[in-house]
């Protein structure tokens, strides 16, 4: 069985998507080629925002807007602990500062009523709290009906990572127009993927924008022997965005897809285990499928017998980013954050993606419920 079956959605778009290819191998313009636009405008009418820059990837997705708003030493940028290390390794790579908020136990993304004493406890450290990365983590929006309340008393701009969240929503609005500027991935695993790495940002605003597309290349400015800023390669190829062009053809069925073997996971397994439970008004993408064992035991007893019977499972994320070696200068330590840590000993995700039949998810079920 597969965590992520890539294999049958390939077979349903092979034959349009060897077409586009060849189209690419015909003319020739690998990098940024006319499927670049394309994708971008396919993209920014699919979230309702005014501008889409693509990208090569999630990383430089985030990466871009902080460096176009020119954050560096001295700044201090709010973001969650329990989230993949790209979220504040780029807050670092700019020269600034993360500081961590803890989490939600109901969502797993960042608290807000946290993020006010985060901010007090950078300028305790005599840094400037300049922006916010709420995490909208395993394809669940993050709270921004509260986010950005506390975000603009507290005058901070938001950085939404929409890695995981791509095709989903909050009171009808979709991941991508959260904030000044959201990032998202294309990693072959997420949602909707390529088949390499890719990313975009979305923005409805035009200087930053036209910044974006700077910082892009090299910092480019008139041409591309004219160099405005310090920027990037972070251009995507033709090929990458043709891979997503003929993916975004079917994207909307497999959300519902998605969604229906959530739903039969939930039904089968809550009650046994602390399913996940989406709040009113919230759409999920279902980029993972993410429970509750009742302790870091239980979860190693249900993940063993599962292998034993050839299901995969995965841990996301079983070091949350305080206690990562990367970040020891940060000063954090065991405690700091109690929630994201007692989620991490806990959490475990099981196969998700829209051609899981309901005959595999019987299967998986009946495992999990002969170990606990």
């Amino acid at each position: 069985m597969q965590f992520i079956d890539l294999i049958s959605q390939k077979n349903r778009i092979r034959t349009s998507l060897l077409h586009r290819i060849e189209e690419i191998v015909d003319h020739g313009q690998y990098i940024m080629g006319p499927e670049v636009g394309e994708l971008e405008s396919r993209l920014a009418s699919y979230t309702g925002s005014r501008f889409c820059v693509s990208c090569s990837s999630g990383t430089d997705a985030l990466l871009m807007p902080l460096m176009a708003k020119g954050l560096g030493p001295g700044d201090a940028v709010i973001t969650t602990p329990f989230t993949f290390i790209a979220t504040a390794e780029v807050i670092s790579l700019t020269g600034a500062t993360p500081v961590f908020a803890d989490i939600s136990p109901d969502t797993f993304n960042i608290d807000p009523d946290r993020i006010a004493d985060a901010a007090c406890q950078a300028r305790d450290k005599g840094l400037d709290p300049k922006a916010l990365i709420p995490v909208d983590l395993f394809g669940l929006p993050a709270d921004y009906d509260r986010i950005e309340a506390v975000a603009d008393s507290l005058g901070l701009w938001i950085l939404e990572d929409a890695a995981q969240s791509f095709g989903s929503s909050l009171r009808n609005r979709r991941a991508g127009r959260f904030g000044l500027a959201a990032a998202t991935s294309f990693f072959p695993a997420k949602p909707l993927g390529c088949y390499g790495d890719g990313g975009a940002v979305f923005t409805d605003d035009e200087e930053l924008d036209f910044l974006l597309r700077s910082v892009r290349v090299h910092g480019s400015g008139t041409d591309k022997y004219s160099n405005d800023r310090i920027g990037i390669n972070g251009r995507l190829d033709s090929i990458q965005a043709a891979v997503l062009l003929e993916k975004l053809q079917i994207f909307d069925e497999e959300l519902v897809s998605r969604q229906r073997v959530a739903e039969a996971y939930s039904s089968r397994l809550r009650g046994k285990l602390v399913v996940p439970e989406i709040p009113e008004g919230y759409v999920s993408a279902w980029a993972q499928y993410s429970l509750l064992a009742s302790s870091t035991a239980e979860r190693t007893t249900i993940m063993d017998t599962l292998q034993k019977a050839g299901i995969p499972s995965v841990i996301y994320y079983k070091i949350p980013l305080h206690l990562q070696k990367a970040f020891a200068g940060l000063g954090y330590g065991e405690g700091d954050f109690p929630v994201t840590e007692e989620m991490s000993g806990r959490i475990f995700s099981l196969p998700m993606h829209p051609y899981l039949s309901i005959e595999e998810i019987d299967t998986i079920c009946s495992v999990i419920g002969s170990c606990i």
